[in-house]
């Protein structure tokens, strides 16, 4: 059991895995209108709060398990499995074209950067933040969409 002032501590940590997913969030709702601010900050928050449970579980010792504790692994990887499956959500397909691939990629590895602020890697959740922006941010490069066209067709729209 935490003490309350070691929870007030990782609350600080869930706001910040929170701010920089709203920041994920913010590019993606002001040029899509897809998963938003609010999607992204919440997808953030959770797995850094999921990080953070499977951090502090106990469980009583089971034959299956070596030890009384939980392992934190397999929380971790069913956060991935899990937001994949929200992110799918977010693809769609009209007419031939698929949209919503990069929102469902950011939704997923917004997961990540809370992942990371819950195992207190804040310098790979800020750089992971700062990379996913600058990836969502290509598509106002000068002759990217051009060169995006002459590369893969007109089957993909730019989400």
């Amino acid at each position: 059991m935490l003490e309350y002032h070691e929870e007030i501590r990782l609350a600080g940590h869930i706001l910040l895995a929170a701010f920089l997913g709203a920041l994920i969030g913010l590019e993606r709702e002001r040029h899509v209108g897809l998963a938003g601010i609010r999607t992204h900050a919440a997808v953030a928050l959770g797995a850094c709060l999921f990080g953070f449970i499977s951090m502090n579980v106990t469980t009583p010792s089971f034959p299956d398990t070596m030890s009384g504790s939980a392992d934190p692994s397999r929380i971790a990887a069913q956060i991935v499995s899990g937001i994949g499956f929200l992110g799918a959500g977010v693809i769609l397909r009209d007419k031939g074209r698929i949209r919503g691939l990069t929102t469902a990629a950011t939704v997923w590895a917004t997961a990540s950067v809370g992942l990371a602020v819950a195992n207190k890697m804040y310098i790979l959740a800020i750089a992971s933040t700062l990379i996913i922006l600058a990836l969502l941010s290509l598509y106002r490069l000068p002759g990217w969409m051009k060169w995006k066209k002459r590369v893969r067709g007109r089957a993909y729209d730019e989400d």
